[in-house]
Parts: C-alpha cells; sequence; structure tokens
C-alpha cells in the first residue's frame, strides 16, 4: 500500500474522489475496526435501498465511539438522511466516513441537512510526495498516477483501458446518467483529446457526432462524477479583453490518453504539454485538498492570448504558475507572470518545465516539474 498523506479527521467526513483513486483502500486502513457498509456489494445495496431505516437501526446497535463507513454512499442517497438523524440525536455518540465517487445524486437531495455535522474532504490519485519511487517525467504522462497504475506498471496500459471501459459501465449505466452510450463513447474520446482546452462545444459536438447541447450535459457528467475538473478563467481586469470561458481536466493523465484512446501510441511532443499541465494541476489540487489550505485555482489567458496556467488565490497571497514541457527555459516564457507582479496582481511568480536546473528569471523563479511537486508545501506556504 502507498502511504497516502489525507489524515484523519476527528469528526464525521464526506470523502469524495474518482473511482480507483484508493479510498476504500485507505479508509480500511485507518479504521480497520469500523462497521462497514459497501454499497458496491449487491446484498448491501438491495437491503439498504429498500429500508434506509435498517442502517439507522443497526448504528444505534453499536457500541458507542466507533467509526462507521459508508462506501460509495451515493449509491442510496437516503442514508444521509439516517446519518443526519443520528447526529442530530447523539452527537459524536458514533463518526460516519461518507465515501463517494459521483457528487450527481447528491446535489440532488438537500446534504446541507449534513452541514456543520460533517465535513468534506476529497481523494486523488497518488502525488509525487506519495509515491515510492522516483519515476521519469513521461512515465508519469503516458501511465499516469492511479495507485493500481502505479503498483503494476507491467499492466498498466490494460489497466488504464479497462477503466476507461468500465467507467462508462459502472458509473453511466449504473446511475443510468446516459441513455445513449455510444454517443457517450464517442464524446469520451474526444474529450480526451481536447483535455486541457478552452472547450469549444460546437467543435466537440462536430467531431464526436453528437448534438451541442448533448455535449454540455456530457461534460457535466464528467465533473459531476468527478472524473473531470472546469478550470475558470481569472479576470483582474488589467486588460480591456480577457478570457471567460473555463478549461477542461481530465483528473489525472494516464485516465486522459486512456480516455482519447492513445494508451497503447506513443508519447508525442504534442501531448507533453497538455499532459504535463494535467500533472501539475492534479498536485496542486490534491495539495490544496490534503492540508486543506483552501483558496481558489484559475487560469488567466488575455484577448491576445498571452497566457499563464494556474492562478492560485490562497487566503493571503496569489501566486502565477506558468507550464512548460520544453527543457529549455526562455525568458518570453514568463512574460505575462513579470507583467502580473509588477501590476501586483500577483505575489509570486513560478514556473515548471522540463530541465533539470533550478533557474531565476527576475521575478520568475523556475523549477524542474519533479521538484515543483516535492516542495509545494513551501512554495505556496
Amino acid at each position: 500500500m502507498f502511504t497516502r498523506l489525507l489524515r484523519v479527521p476527528d469528526t464525521s467526513f464526506f470523502l469524495l474522489g474518482p473511482r480507483g483513486t484508493g479510498k476504500s483502500t485507505w479508509l480500511r486502513h485507518v479504521f480497520p475496526d469500523a462497521r462497514w457498509y459497501d454499497l458496491l456489494h449487491t446484498e448491501v445495496y438491495v437491503r439498504l435501498l429498500s429500508e434506509p431505516a435498517a442502517f439507522r437501526r443497526e448504528v444505534e446497535g453499536l457500541a458507542e465511539g466507533g467509526w462507521i463507513v459508508v462506501d460509495e454512499v451515493q449509491r442510496v442517497p437516503a442514508l444521509l438522511n439516517e446519518v443526519h438523524s443520528l447526529i442530530a440525536r447523539f452527537g459524536d455518540r458514533w463518526r460516519f466516513a461518507l465515501c463517494g465517487s459521483s457528487a450527481r445524486k447528491l446535489r440532488r437531495l438537500d446534504v446541507n441537512l449534513l452541514a456543520g455535522r460533517a465535513i468534506n474532504r476529497a481523494f486523488f490519485p497518488l502525488t509525487w510526495n506519495e509515491l515510492n519511487a522516483e519515476l521519469p517525467v513521461n512515465d508519469i504522462l503516458t501511465l499516469g498516477l492511479l495507485p493500481a497504475a502505479r503498483a503494476h506498471p507491467a499492466n498498466a496500459v490494460d489497466l488504464l483501458e479497462a477503466y476507461a471501459a468500465n467507467y462508462l459501465r459502472e458509473e453511466i449505466q449504473q446511475e443510468a446518467l446516459v441513455r445513449d452510450l455510444a454517443s457517450f463513447s464517442r464524446f469520451l474520446r474526444v474529450a480526451g483529446l481536447f483535455n486541457s482546452q478552452v472547450v469549444n462545444l460546437t467543435n466537440v459536438a462536430s467531431e464526436a457526432a453528437v448534438a451541442r447541447i448533448t455535449v454540455q450535459r456530457y461534460f457535466d457528467v464528467l465533473a459531476d462524477t468527478l472524473i473531470g475538473f472546469w478550470l475558470p478563467a481569472w479576470q483582474p481586469r488589467l486588460k480591456v479583453r480577457e478570457r471567460a470561458a473555463p478549461k477542461f481536466y481530465f483528473f489525472d493523465p494516464g485516465v486522459a490518453r486512456a480516455a482519447a484512446g492513445r494508451q497503447r501510441a506513443s508519447l508525442s511532443d504534442a501531448e507533453r504539454g497538455p499532459l504535463l499541465e494535467t500533472w501539475v494541476l492534479h498536485e496542486l489540487r490534491a495539495h490544496l485538498a490534503i492540508h486543506n489550505r483552501g483558496g481558489e485555482l484559475s487560469y488567466y489567458r488575455t484577448g491576445a492570448g498571452a497566457e499563464v496556467d494556474f492562478i492560485w488565490r490562497g487566503p493571503e497571497t496569489t501566486v502565477g504558475i506558468e507550464v512548460k514541457s520544453s527543457a529549455r527555459w526562455r525568458s518570453e516564457h514568463g512574460a505575462v507572470l513579470k507583467e502580473l507582479i509588477e501590476r501586483n496582481a500577483i505575489q509570486r511568480a513560478y514556473a515548471v518545465f522540463d530541465g533539470e536546473a533550478v533557474q531565476q528569471d527576475g521575478p520568475v523563479r523556475i523549477l524542474p516539474v519533479r521538484e515543483f511537486c516535492a516542495r509545494l508545501s513551501e512554495l505556496l506556504g
């Protein structure tokens, strides 16, 4: 088992993350004596779906002070009412870990009933600091950071291809999110090719042979099931024209390649930039979640197309991060970062590149990608 950095909360919590990221493995490791309800097990699922109140009665029969884990809680959302009732009546007599891989069904309910009683935590693929080996950058860009892919690298291509296929079958069919799986399958492949880009729905619809309004719904399905992430545009209004459309990223570079149907192809130069951005965004999101740092992530692009890949607006500072897949840093790569520093729109500027040595370009600190990932606590501190 990989050592995960997320700390166990001392109160009831939601734990949401894509399938295959190791949520259940981590929960079984940190709560070896917990009462476990795995809603992927058909018998447990059918029993509680038909009678959610049985869950409450069983918990009330447990000894005081234990943890109760509900895995894939989105499959029986009515259990949240029972959890709310138990916490409201008994306080911390029992604590609950409510684990899920989809926020879609939860959003349909009044989950605010648990506000203040269950906190939120997110789970991600492995981070650089959780790996137990130094891996080549190209290896991570090609195969990603899902625990199964990293634990069994010889079978990683097969595992990732199965992940994309199983996602279609399990997440989509089980939750009845999409009626036409063939059109969604075509869309998924095109979405993988558009990873890290500002989404033009018309272009995606044309490439996938799917209606534009359906494409928007399909992107929402990916975001709601935590497979994808919308990165909004930052608008400090320093320019007359600034881009406002969001970018779309898959949660893992290996999954992005699998979705695009490119797992058996060699890593191309055209892929490296988007996949390197995908990896860096994953590290940023995971770091902020694991350490409960807060703030907001976005990107910045002027109307002329000049861009900063990531902006983190923290509680006390704003940081700009530019990502380049090149092994050579050119001073013009940091032009927008320098302008934002001069205008005091950001307070710190970093560049991430594929070189080997740390460099300094005026106010811009330039770091190899592996060193950037390893030092995130210091850099964002």
